[in-house]
């Protein structure tokens, strides 16, 4: 028999601007089951607070990981332990 692998907790980490609204860099929510979608946490999280509410409020300068893979807000969580929430990355340095 396989083992199951535990889905008791998500690991959330915010980085730039959105952990600035947030108010934190991270924090542990109950694992929402694998079927739920990034943007429907989000509306979920969006509930729990004014920052949350204003840092997810334009999820076009939104973007998400999963387990550090890059992934679209409207991809299912399935059985990750990490979501990371940030704005669009951009720039760099020219040589």
């Amino acid at each position: 028999m396989a083992a199951q692998l535990s889905l008791e907790y998500l690991d959330i980490v915010y980085f730039a601007w959105v952990r600035e609204r947030v108010g934190v860099a991270e924090e542990q929510v109950d694992h929402p089951g694998p079927d739920v979608t990034i943007a429907e946490l989000l509306d979920r999280l969006a509930t729990g607070s004014a920052g949350h509410a204003a840092a997810f409020a334009d999820r076009g300068r939104l973007r998400a990981a999963l387990d550090q893979d890059y992934v679209p807000l409207d991809a299912p969580i399935g059985t990750a332990r990490e979501l990371a929430i940030f704005p669009p990355v951009t720039g760099g340095h020219a040589p």
